[in-house]
């Protein structure tokens, strides 16, 4: 199975089905399962920001006690979006992707829609990577993460 590492709190956040977008500098084609590493990075920093605080908080989450050097979930990649830009929208987000778009308008958004954006990187040129049916595992796996899309499994046999 494919695996991808993300540093602490996004791993949990996605997790939880808090957050729906892993947002990255680089495209993938790979859809399908994948699992998410906790990586032992935690930015300790913006746990103590909200909405991170808060959120965390609601699952029972600090900086302390979040996960770190495991396989947390699984879930499925469903779509890879480019960030854009149009011109003469000021502040407006598009994720497009297969001839589809999403608009954003950070100053009419929804208040789960601002979540997500806010836990996100969505500056232009990057890429939203779209997960969907979230599957937290009981108990996190110890494994070593790497960067980029890796093979997990084998250690786990």
């Amino acid at each position: 199975m494919k695996a991808i590492t993300i540093i602490q709190p996004w791993a949990t956040l996605l997790a939880l089905g808090e957050k729906r977008f892993e947002t990255r500098s680089w495209a993938t084609r790979h859809r399908g399962q994948i699992a998410i590493h906790a990586g032992k990075k935690v930015d300790r920093r913006i746990c103590r920001e909200e909405p991170f605080r808060s959120v965390l908080a609601k699952h029972g989450y600090t900086a302390d006690n979040l996960p770190a050097g495991a396989i947390i979930a699984v879930t499925s990649l469903q779509d890879c979006y480019r960030v854009t830009r149009p011109c003469g929208e000021e502040g407006v987000v598009w994720l497009e992707a297969n001839g589809r778009k999403l608009a954003w308008d950070p100053a009419k958004l929804e208040a789960r829609e601002e979540q997500e954006y806010v836990f996100g990187d969505y500056r232009e040129g990057r890429y939203a990577w779209e997960m969907a049916d979230v599957q937290l595992l009981k108990r996190p796996i110890p494994a070593k993460g790497m960067q980029g899309l890796w093979n997990w499994g084998e250690e786990a046999e």
